[in-house]
């Protein structure tokens, strides 16, 4: 059971983004998140989205720092991965 967190690379709303997964569940994750004081509002279907001055912070907590590939292949692997047809299903 791994938490896990991207570069902060997406831009949006004057900052970049990271996303922080879960590689076993999202229970996981949002036990992580709460104990971290992140907003439920950030939660997008399998990750939360956090800005890059939460990165150090959340690395500092456990979160495993990843490439963007590795979170994705990792995420598809758990089988928690929300795909882009599925969130536009939803």
């Amino acid at each position: 059971m791994t938490v896990l967190i991207d570069t902060a690379m997406w831009p949006a709303h004057g900052t970049v983004w990271a996303h922080l997964v879960s590689d076993s569940s999202l229970a996981e994750l949002h036990a992580f998140a709460a104990e971290q004081g992140l907003p439920r509002r950030s939660f997008d279907l399998d990750h939360y989205d956090v800005p890059l001055e939460r990165w150090q912070t959340l690395v500092d907590a456990g979160a495993s720092p990843v490439s963007g590939r590795e979170l994705v292949t990792r995420l598809k692997a758990s089988g928690l991965r929300v795909s882009a047809r599925e969130r536009r299903g939803l």
